[in-house]
């Protein structure tokens, strides 16, 4: 399914498709479109209309002079392109289309929050020689990415990928420790694992929506096989309880009473932060204002003032360029952090973000709590500011008053160094592959179509496949 031989057979698709003797296919590919909008949702119907179509559509390409003579890879690859234009067309009319999937959705969600605040392998008994949680975030951040995408294949593609991450670790561990290659009883307990820890947005309904909308014919073998294994794990945590977890039951529900609490402290923490967003971006801004005059006033004492008449306006363009600063960065990151649908994810990671004072036993406990909060705070708005590079931890306010006195030009030199720094750290991203040996550049190959290509139109059909 990865094979680069179907993205090159998109674009085929694409430009037989806008040949005038496609006139009739672009026709009824948008008659269809039009009539199945006209509808009112109902999946069963819904998805036998479509794998309909999507048959008689690939029994007509094989007869039609358009693909004379392809091989059956190509004639594929054109089935593969009428799946992802139709579906990217009707997403919005048939994804979550009721609300029984919706409220499924928001379920599923909830407990796969509260639960992966206390789940540990253990619990899912994966043996010891499997448990690697940090070579688990790989699967995880593939299975995150599923709601990037519209097309069913696209979709299972994410699927697939957190998988095969899974199933790559489990055979290299069993090589290292001699042990016998892992099974099934394996790799569902683990998938289990990483599914509950990566909660994918809606899952629910995107596993329906390939189960519907993807070619019945192209769900076989292994797709088949690892697509099943997520249904198993999506059943399995929709059902988890106790006797699941290998738990007793008051250790259960005492467990999930302390994760409500935990985000329901991050809920009502939250709906404070904004105000202070505000007063920080305000007194920043003012500090900003006032080392920019200051800066100013300097620059114009120190330049020779017969200098001044013989710079170009370039030059002087290029003297003020701005350089982001620690405290624009927070700022950025602060308003992106307050727009996301689910801001308390980002805060999973620091165990003590939302304690309270009794949870601790040290001395001046309060004070240290409080200067943790701050820190944590100011450090993942800098993330967010800078695309979530990865920078070191910005100093507190309280910090950084005795330094006041530091000299703008060292001010402007550090930032100078962190923004190399982000670039850099940017560059390296790039060009790091992902966990299956394949390069960003080439994955997103594997899902998209190139923007010039998508908005490429003939004059005859004026066909689209892009992602409206």
């Amino acid at each position: 399914m990865e094979n680069a031989d179907v993205f090159l057979g998109l674009q085929d698709f694409l430009e037989r498709m806008r040949q005038p003797a496609a006139a009739d296919f672009v026709k009824s590919i948008k008659s269809f479109i039009v009539s199945f909008s006209n509808n009112a949702p109902d999946p069963e119907r819904d998805s036998a209309a479509v794998q309909a179509f999507f048959a008689n559509m690939e029994a007509a390409f094989r007869a039609h002079p358009l693909w004379a003579g392809c091989s059956e890879e190509e004639l594929d690859s054109a089935g593969e392109g009428l799946e992802k234009y139709v579906m990217t067309k009707l997403f919005t009319r048939v994804f979550a289309s009721l609300p029984d999937d919706v409220k499924h959705d928001e379920q599923l969600t909830e407990k796969m929050a509260l639960v992966q605040q206390f789940i540990r392998p253990e619990n899912l008994d994966i043996k010891p020689t499997f448990q690697n949680e940090t070579s688990w975030l790989l699967a995880q951040k593939e299975l995150q990415k599923i709601n990037m995408y519209k097309a069913p294949r696209d979709k299972l593609v994410c699927i697939l990928n957190c998988c095969k991450v899974i199933n790559n670790l489990l055979l290299n561990a069993s090589i290292a420790s001699n042990e016998n290659p892992p099974g099934a009883d394996d790799f569902l307990p683990v998938l289990i694992y990483v599914t509950i820890k990566a909660n994918p947005p809606q899952l629910h309904s995107n596993l329906l929506y390939i189960q519907r909308y993807r070619r019945q014919s192209r769900l076989v073998s292994e797709a088949a096989y690892f697509f099943t294994n997520m249904l198993s794990a999506e059943a399995f945590v929709s059902n988890i309880d106790a006797k699941s977890l290998s738990m007793e039951e008051t250790e259960f529900e005492k467990n999930m009473e302390f994760a409500r609490a935990l985000l329901s402290g991050l809920s009502t923490d939250l709906d404070g932060l904004s105000s202070q967003i505000n007063q920080i971006a305000g007194q920043d801004q003012r500090e900003l204002t006032e080392s920019r005059h200051h800066s100013l006033k300097m620059d114009h004492a120190i330049r020779p003032k017969s200098s001044e008449g013989k710079r170009s306006s370039k030059e002087d363009q290029s003297s003020i360029t701005k350089i982001p600063t620690i405290s624009e960065l927070e700022n950025r990151g602060a308003t992106i952090l307050l727009k996301e649908d689910q801001p308390s994810k980002v805060f999973q990671d620091y165990p003590y973000m939302f304690a309270h004072a009794g949870d601790l036993t040290i001395n001046d406990v309060e004070d240290l709590l409080n200067n943790y909060k701050q820190l944590v705070f100011k450090y993942v708005c800098l993330l967010k500011g800078s695309d979530g590079a990865s920078v070191a931890f910005p100093l507190s306010r309280s910090q950084a008053q005795p330094q006041q006195h530091v000299e703008t030009v060292e001010k402007s030199q550090d930032n100078r160094e962190i923004v190399q720094n982000i670039g850099s750290q940017k560059d390296t991203d790039r060009e790091d592959d992902g966990p299956n040996g394949i390069s960003d550049q080439e994955n997103t190959k594997s899902h998209y179509l190139p923007k010039e290509e998508a908005a490429a139109s003939s004059e005859h059909n004026h066909f689209d496949i892009s992602e409206q």
